[in-house]
């Protein structure tokens, strides 16, 4: 008997079922061990010695597989083919060393693109060792990012309240957001002017042409800057007549483009899917791990975690077939279409994202598939066979008219169109769909109708249209992915983990696909490219990760990169030791004046205090954040919230309350105030006046008498309960809208609903809180989710359905689980990391493995004791 190593449970089933009965196929669920999320994992010190941890649930599967082994002829570590697939096998490996059941028994490392039985069978057939170089470059990148984390991430929370975390490429990333935003807000529209001509054809076809030249001189899109020389230009076509001097009609050739790598497919499935990184991610792995199709489970596509734009010669021959069948002989090329990637930090030869059958078109799968799974496997089979069929023809024609005023002077005209005269690999996009959709690569021109060279022209219409130019657009998932790759930052593997840790710490937000960096997110680019300059640069972060990609290769040692690295950031980390809040808030008022101190209306200089008159306005921090306050305070109190509108709405209201009516039962006053959390409502004056701050998604400027009013009138009765009699209230809370009947307290959708909810949809929602753990007589029971197994310091971790989410607990320590994170996926590793984090900020409870951050520690002269060199917690289980 052969033990099998594979990463997930499903696969692990599949190729069960390929390999027979003389295998025993056992899944790792991913990473069996990992750095403690605490101080003194990486010990530089010691030639950066890292202390592995084994969690409680990973620590049970290694011992169902070194219980396997123990009676098995050899190993067979079949994870997956990227740099951690060869880490988790390294890891598996390790253990079961430690473990002595090995012995002398062959241990083979085999790797398959798909899951069919052919590659898995063909993998079994040509096993290797474990590839040392990559396991280096895996462990130089962990112990980088650890490094960096642990040490940069206490920095901030010392110097910046409200900063979340920091990351070696997460910090990079934020960064080229908020540099767009700079770029969009120093950005001056410039006024021009587009002509055009509507003409006629002697046998009365219609087109338009443009203008390109007047008086001798060319024009671009930019050369006509106002109405004045607009008009000019418009009363020269408007008395000219009009010829066509040349036509040409040139053929060109449009090529397919290669197939998916990850980024290309995370850009494609975002653009044309509306899909975030994450879940074409979501999507693609299942997939490639298998689809039930007929009773059998069946791999769709190869791996998606690829720099790699070649398809395997095989794929290669039965795309060709598949072209030749569904298409006809006239799509398929004299020759195989051949690849080569152009992204700056290529990962090691795999291949290209494509199908695993090009016969399995996607009618064929159609009913066996979800929805989402359909239009992505639609969008990589499209790809991956269009990549190899015939190029198409299409014809350019080119039309130069000469325009001839009244006045003797000279314009010149342009008409241009295309016309597809043979369709070629488009097909792929068009036969398959019945909306007619286009090539990924865009439409052609119009087609132009018959012009013949010398004939007249007649004029139908002169049109002039004014333009203002457009600043640069905000960058989209897809688009910053792009760039990231162009920049060689990061990995593709982890662009989708990059993003969606941006938006879970509110570093930026996504709003019509557009990513808009938050006031938080700018604080920290502002802050880390003032005070760590260096490691946000791109070019820097770029270098690394070749100096990682020479690890994979074997032509650098992954200590000296990490040696390099550390001796001059644990040289910053110790500078801002002395690093005085004041000299940050200096520099952040400098970096940052667009977004602290937003022009106003009257041009009065933005930086003096509205309500004093005499004090400046600067940054302050405060327990929850940044916020703008007043240099007189406390004899000045005015406070504004940093908005990253430019504070529009704050400034706008400033301290001055603005009224918006009177309550028709006490007669107090109604009005709209901005505060230090943002703006509110409030009835009346003094301590007992009645405040309700707006729920989120309600703008001040939609906030009138009869919304303020409905606000401070909360909670609301709702109605009696019928079988208890007492009252049921809908409200907002601290956790956002509810209902609440006896101590019951159940969650409502939105905002919305607080008001217009009715009895019986209340008693429904209150008897499934009841139904789901609710306790009467005081707060709701937070269901347990799931159980991850004893923290290390001691004390069960679960994962919980709390009022605003699903959580991991340990002992009192609560920490939210990152957005659209599905509560059953969770790791040990992953919620160990969240408790540090959400423990290390005050998060109450025990003390989590991250009790202080690392550089904030006493250090001795004699010692010269480093950040991220303590020694571990004594419970730390050592792997």
């Amino acid at each position: 008997m052969n033990v099998v190593v594979v990463e997930s449970p499903a696969k692990a089933k599949t190729i069960n079922k390929y390999l027979g009965p003389g295998y025993k196929v056992l899944a790792s669920f991913g990473h069996v061990r990992d750095l403690p999320a605490k101080d003194g994992s990486v010990l530089p010190d010691q030639d950066f010695e890292m202390l592995w941890e084994v969690d409680k649930d990973s620590a049970k599967r290694v011992k169902d597989i070194a219980d396997a082994m123990k009676s098995s002829d050899s190993l067979f570590l079949a994870t997956d083919p990227d740099r951690e697939g060869e880490a988790i096998s390294w890891h598996v490996l390790d253990l079961l060393n430690k473990r002595k059941v090995i012995g002398k028994k062959p241990v083979k490392r085999v790797v398959f693109n798909a899951i069919t039985k052919k590659a898995v069978l063909d993998a079994m057939d040509n096993p290797r060792d474990i590839d040392v170089s990559l396991v280096d470059a895996y462990l130089a990148r962990r112990a980088l990012d650890y490094l960096v984390g642990f040490n940069l991430s206490p920095v901030l929370w010392r110097k910046l309240p409200g900063a979340r975390s920091a990351g070696r490429v997460q910090s990079v990333a934020l960064r080229l957001v908020c540099d767009r935003e700079s770029e969009i807000e120093r950005f001056v529209a410039e006024e021009y002017w587009n002509l055009s001509a509507d003409l006629k054809t002697p046998r009365g076809e219609e087109f338009q042409a443009r203008l390109v030249s007047a008086d001798g001189k060319r024009l671009n899109r930019n050369s006509v800057t106002n109405g004045e020389q607009a008009g000019s230009l418009k009363a020269l076509l408007d008395s000219a007549s009009f010829s066509a001097d040349t036509v040409e009609a040139k053929p060109v050739k449009r090529n397919p483009s290669p197939p998916f790598t990850t980024s290309t497919l995370q850009q494609a499935a975002s653009s044309k899917l509306g899909f975030s990184a994450s879940r074409t991610m979501q999507v693609a792995q299942k997939l490639y791990e298998g689809i039930d199709i007929g009773g059998e489970t069946v791999g769709l596509i190869t791996y998606m975690r690829t720099d790699g734009v070649q398809m395997a010669p095989e794929a290669i021959d039965a795309s060709r077939r598949a072209i030749a069948d569904q298409f006809g002989e006239r799509y398929l090329p004299e020759k195989a279409r051949f690849y080569s990637t152009k992204a700056k930090n290529a990962q090691e030869a795999h291949e290209a994202i494509r199908p695993t059958d090009f016969n399995r078109s996607p009618d064929k799968v159609r009913r066996h598939l979800d929805g989402d799974q359909l239009r992505l496997y639609d969008l990589i089979w499209k790809r991956g066979i269009a990549s190899q069929m015939a190029s198409a023809e299409i014809e350019r024609t080119t039309v130069e008219i000469s325009a001839k005023g009244a006045d003797g002077r000279v314009a010149g005209l342009r008409a241009t169109g295309s016309v597809i005269r043979f369709d070629g690999f488009i097909a792929a996009y068009t036969d398959q769909k019945e909306d007619g959709e286009q090539s990924d690569d865009g439409d052609e021109d119009g087609r132009l109708p018959e012009i013949n060279a010398g004939e007249k022209l007649a004029k139908e219409k002169i049109n002039s249209t004014q333009h203002f130019t457009e600043p640069p657009p905000r960058y989209s998932e897809a688009s910053l992915i792009k760039k990231m790759e162009e920049l060689g930052i990061g990995r593709p593997s982890t662009y989708a983990a990059t993003l969606a840790t941006l938006r879970d710490r509110d570093y930026v937000t996504i709003d019509k696909r557009k990513l808009i960096p938050q006031a938080k997110g700018r604080l920290v680019t502002a802050f880390l490219e003032n005070f760590f300059k260096r490691y946000v640069e791109y070019d820097f972060t770029a270098d690394l990760e070749e100096k990682l990609d020479q690890v994979s290769a074997g032509d650098l040692n992954w200590k000296d990169v990490l040696r390099n690295f550390w001796n001059d950031f644990f040289a910053q980390i110790e500078d801002t030791k002395e690093l005085r809040v004041t000299d940050v808030l200096d520099a952040l008022n400098e970096a940052l004046a667009p977004l602290v101190f937003p022009k106003r209306e009257d041009g009065s200089d933005p930086r003096v205090c509205q309500v004093c008159g005499t004090g400046q306005l600067s940054l302050k921090l405060g327990k929850y954040g940044a916020f703008v306050g007043c240099s007189n305070y406390p004899d000045c109190n005015y406070t504004r919230q940093l908005s990253t509108e430019g504070g529009s709405e704050a400034e706008a209201l400033g301290n001055e309350p603005k009224a918006l009516g009177k309550d028709p039962l006490t007669d107090e006053e109604i009005t709209l105030r901005s505060g230090r959390f943002g703006p509110y409502v409030q009835r009346g004056d003094g301590k007992e006046a009645k405040r309700s701050s707006l729920p989120k998604g309600w703008k001040v400027e939609d906030i009138d008498h009869e919304k303020a009013l409905a606000l401070l009138n909360l909670p609301r009765d709702v109605g009696k309960h019928p079988e208890s009699g007492k009252m049921i209230s809908a409200g907002l809370g601290r956790y956002g809208p509810f209902v609440l009947h006896d101590g019951t307290y159940a969650n409502l959708e939105s905002i919305e609903d607080v008001f217009s909810i009715g009895l019986n949809r209340a008693v429904t929602v209150i008897a499934e809180k009841q139904a789901n753990g609710g306790k009467r007589g005081g707060r709701t029971a937070a269901a347990a989710l799931k159980a991850l197994g004893d923290h290390p310091d001691g004390g069960a971790i679960t994962v919980r359905d709390g009022r605003y989410g699903p959580y991991v607990n340990w002992g009192k320590v609560n920490a939210t689980l990152p957005k659209g994170k599905d509560p059953q996926t969770v790791t040990v590793e992953e919620a160990l990391a969240l408790i540090a984090e959400k423990a290390g900020k005050g998060g109450g409870g025990k003390k989590a493995p991250a009790k202080k951050p690392a550089a904030a520690k006493k250090t001795t002269a004699a010692a010269k004791k480093k950040p991220a060199a303590k020694k571990p917690a004594a419970k730390a289980k050592k792997s």
